[in-house]
């Protein structure tokens, strides 16, 4: 009778069963209070209060002062960098009007000078010649226009300066301001 025996101890133990040969255990009670009382938590003591301290109005008074005082001054850097940016911008636009009438007049002289160009039959390629031309307010050309820069071909050099002369009084430019004294002057055979 050994461990495969049911009613044995042995066998009881190695089944983990219980019967009359091995009874359960018991488990001891424990005693518990009828009446259970639970203790009220502490309240927690409370910070004492500290006292607000004087408001000292003369200080309150100086900040205020002082903060109406930084906004003033940054209020007028604002409006100064404003003002400055428009005129900037102003500027700007009225010395790109000034550069498309002066390109328009020049457009407008050259226009004039080119019919007037007697091309001579030895130019080869698109030589450019650049003439320094000084004009009087009634667009008269002064004097003799200076060459500047040579084309290579001294015949072609020679047809712009008849045809500068010829053209002369040269158109005046529809804006006043956009006159120019000096004007510099570039002529290409093919353009």
């Amino acid at each position: 009778m050994g461990k495969g025996d049911k009613r044995t101890r042995r066998g009881k133990i190695y089944r983990g069963s219980y019967g009359k040969t091995r009874p359960r255990r018991k488990k001891k009670p424990v005693a518990k209070p009828d009446i259970v009382v639970q203790k009220k938590p502490e309240p927690k003591p409370k910070p004492k209060a500290k006292p607000e301290p004087k408001r000292d109005r003369d200080f309150e008074k100086r900040m205020r002062e002082q903060l109406a005082m930084e906004q003033k001054s940054v209020a007028q850097q604002d409006e100064q960098r404003r003002e400055r940016e428009l005129k900037a911008l102003i500027a700007k636009r009225e010395a790109d009007a000034r550069a498309r009438g002066l390109a328009a007049w020049q457009d407008k002289i050259r226009g004039k000078i080119r019919g007037n160009i007697i091309l001579p039959p030895s130019i080869s390629g698109n030589p450019e010649a650049i003439f320094d031309v000084v004009l009087l307010p009634t667009g008269d050309v002064l004097g003799t226009p200076r060459l500047r820069r040579s084309s290579g071909d001294p015949g072609y050099d020679k047809a712009v300066l008849n045809a500068i002369l010829k053209s002369s009084p040269l158109p005046l430019p529809e804006d006043p301001k956009v006159f120019r004294r000096d004007l510099e002057l570039r002529f290409r055979p093919q353009e």
